[in-house]
């Protein structure tokens, strides 16, 4: 049995970027031995395995061959008579085919290093056309290591296409495309994810509403100055969409987390006017902050007031976001009191709503 570390940590390491996490693959074992050294074994497809001390994954050395269509459609051959390069063969980009000795020694058959050195993102086999999922994570990583330099080699690309026209991307499950998706969203350039589909006549079909110098691409890259969180960036992308259906038949194809979607939807619908905020008066500041409930979130309307001022920046807009959340603040009051006074059921309802745009107005005086 012989253990390397393989995958994104040597990269990395290369790269001189912190190591996240660590893969290993296993060569000349069997499920048996594993289990009999303490592994636990989690995965279904095929064997993983935890460590039993540390918890990281540790993967028998596998091939695998396609027999249907999709990333589903794979048999995989995990003997003991598989080898380290085999397993490296299977594999998607050049800069992930690498291993790394017990002892530190690089183990490189497909010259993943000089890609590194001359920033490529390059297809390790014509397997990689077996699995479209490839093509989102090409996706990915270009968004991860575009700012370094990095492009994707020509006839990756042309693989890529010759796919999208077989078909394969068709087959894609939802699930992995909103999972490399959301992935790309947190990487410091979530755009490029998108261009690569674009350059491989994916972007069309996978999000038919999107193109490369659409407003609401020019907003993602703007987001991805202002903050990380993916779900800011989502509703960034999504804002300036054709019309609602657009945007609600999108989170249905792909699964689109709850938190993303309230902040997609809630930005699309109310953006326009928290632009003009300070053309409002007081009575549609209230509308605006109890269609955005934020009495209750907070910390919700705060992520809003951030995609607003990603779309402003890609429009050339002036927004001060700082003043509509002071104005929000300032419009707070407390109820415990009303309550105590007698006040309750649409009485209670009615005093809070007089009290808000009483202290919205005041607000808006001072200012």
């Amino acid at each position: 049995m012989k253990i390397y570390l393989v995958g994104g940590a040597v990269r990395d390491q290369l790269l001189g970027l912190p190591v996240k996490e660590q893969d290993w693959v296993v060569v000349g074992a069997t499920i048996e031995e594993m289990l009999t050294a303490g592994y636990r074994q989690v995965g279904k497809e095929f064997p993983v395995f935890l460590h039993p001390k540390t918890g990281e994954e540790y993967a028998l050395a596998r091939m695998e061959r396609k027999i249907n269509p999709g990333y589903k459609g794979f048999t995989f051959d995990t003997s003991k008579d598989v080898t380290l390069e085999e397993d490296l063969s299977r594999r998607d980009l050049t800069i992930n085919a690498m291993a790394e000795t017990p002892e530190g020694e690089l183990v490189d058959p497909f010259h993943g290093k000089k890609d590194l050195e001359q920033k490529i993102l390059r297809h390790v086999s014509p397997a990689f056309a077996e699995d479209p999922v490839r093509i989102l994570r090409i996706g990915r990583f270009l968004a991860r290591y575009a700012h370094l330099g990095f492009r994707v080699a020509p006839e990756t690309v042309k693989l890529m296409q010759q796919m999208v026209k077989a078909g394969e991307v068709n087959a894609l499950v939802a699930e992995r495309v909103w999972k490399e998706l959301e992935r790309a969203l947190s990487e410091p350039n979530p755009a490029e994810f998108f261009a690569v589909l674009d350059q491989c006549e994916a972007l069309s079909i996978l999000f038919p509403s999107l193109t490369m110098d659409s407003p609401e691409m020019l907003a993602l890259k703007a987001a991805a100055t202002l903050t990380q969180d993916s779900a800011i960036r989502f509703a960034a992308l999504m804002h300036a969409l054709p019309d609602k259906k657009t945007l609600s038949d999108i989170c249905k194809r792909y699964r689109v987390p709850n938190v993303h979607q309230e902040l997609a939807k809630l930005t699309s619908a109310h953006y326009k006017k928290a632009l003009q905020a300070k053309l409002l008066s007081e009575y549609d500041l209230l509308a605006l902050f109890t269609s955005l409930d934020y009495y209750r979130r907070e910390d919700r309307f705060a992520k809003f007031l951030i995609a607003c001022s990603a779309i402003a920046s890609s429009s050339h807009l002036t927004f001060d976001a700082p003043w509509l959340s002071a104005i929000a603040k300032a419009s707070v009051i407390d109820v415990a009191p009303l309550l105590e006074q007698g006040f309750k059921d649409q009485a209670l309802g009615d005093e809070i709503k007089k009290r808000r745009l009483e202290k919205i107005a005041a607000a808006l005086y001072q200012s």
